[in-house]
């Protein structure tokens, strides 16, 4: 167990890390609570992880010169050689290094969505749709303005809009890259807080991308009675002060499992089939196709194709249990029978609520 100094210290390490060579949309992720981090010798190289078992599910690429990337991640792998290691949200970049020397699976799992800020303003502001979207929580009352770090990660009501938009979910809080709990490292993010009578009612939480010059929209929370176009009008007052400020390049993150640069799974047929099921039947607890939709309509300039890259010939079980094992924070089958009671409950409350009328 490290001391908090010691822990402290590692984080200053990997932020200089990553400012100076994180490319990857995933990179400031490498941070949150709850991921491991390698480095290597010299300042140069850094690895972000969790361990499930004999899996090491990394996240995104290794952090470090771009000519430095394929023997970084021989080094990370070769650490221990008995276990599996999975690149999880691998750019289009690092994929295709790791695919030319033969021993790795690179399969696509989806799609991130990209814009330069200016673009984002242009497009939104001569959508009619979205326009009406932002007006609409405008005339609601919304507001929205950015926060200090040191302000947000003070403030309980934040915290509170938090707990209320988990508690909305169908299934239980994912973990890794998706962690919720983001506003504990708030250090080098920028917040932007959607207000409606001076009360926070949601936020975007935005996450550097140094070597692009740009920002991953990492978190979009609201309330549950939020007015519609609240998240809309928070994302766009968010991209349009990157846009003022000369910032090259927006991201929403990753679409999972979205069709826009293939087919999920690529040329192996057992992935093709697991993937296509779990997008047509995982609704009830994680709506792929909205999360799409959502991306989709702010009329992205390109979309950028993310992999998971095994260190295998073919991606094995054991390292799909891994993967899924990351999220999950452990087993993947008790995190299901969760949600599955949580719908339940849901369900249950939602009948009351009828009978009541």
């Amino acid at each position: 167990m490290s001391s908090p100094e010691e822990v402290a210290d590692d984080l200053r390490r990997s932020r200089r890390t990553i400012l100076q060579y994180g490319r990857n949309a995933t990179a400031w992720q490498i941070l949150n609570p709850g991921i491991l981090r390698w480095h290597t010798a010299d300042p140069s190289g850094l690895v972000g992880y969790v361990q499930q078992g004999k899996t090491r599910v990394a996240a995104g690429d290794p952090v470090g010169p771009k000519e430095e990337l394929t023997e970084l991640a021989r080094t990370f792998e070769d650490l221990r050689p008995k276990e599996r290691v999975c690149w999880f949200c691998a750019g289009e970049e690092f994929a295709s290094l790791l695919q030319r020397s033969n021993s790795h699976a690179v399969t696509l799992i989806g799609a991130q969505p990209a814009w330069s800020p200016q673009s984002w303003v242009r497009k939104v502001t001569s959508h009619a749709s979205l326009r009406a979207q932002l007006h609409r929580a405008e005339n609601k009352g919304v507001t929205v303005a950015e926060w200090s770090t040191e302000r947000a990660a003070e403030d309980p009501t934040l915290v509170a809009c938090l707990e209320a938009w988990l508690r909305a979910r169908p299934f239980p809080p994912l973990h890794f890259l998706v962690e919720p709990r983001t506003l504990e490292r708030p250090e080098g993010r920028r917040i932007f807080v959607a207000t409606q009578q001076d009360r926070p009612i949601g936020y975007a939480l935005l996450s550097p991308v140094p070597q692009q010059k740009g920002w991953l929209v990492e978190q979009l929370i609201r309330i549950p009675r939020a007015p519609n176009g609240t998240t809309e009008l928070t994302v766009h007052h968010a991209v349009s002060t990157l846009a003022e400020e000369g910032a090259a390049y927006v991201t929403l993150g990753l679409a999972p499992l979205a069709h826009h640069c293939g087919i999920p799974g690529g040329e192996d047929p057992r992935l093709r089939f697991l993937l296509g099921w779990l997008r047509l039947h995982g609704q009830r607890f994680y709506n792929f196709r909205g999360l799409d939709f959502f991306k989709t309509k702010f009329d992205p300039d390109r979309w950028e194709p993310i992999y998971a890259i095994a260190n295998e010939p073919r991606v094995s079980i054991a390292t799909l249990w891994g993967i899924a094992s990351a999220f999950s924070n452990g087993s993947p089958i008790r995190h299901l029978l969760g949600g599955v009671m949580r719908a339940l409950g849901q369900e249950g409350r939602w009948l009351l609520d009828r009978l009541r009328l």
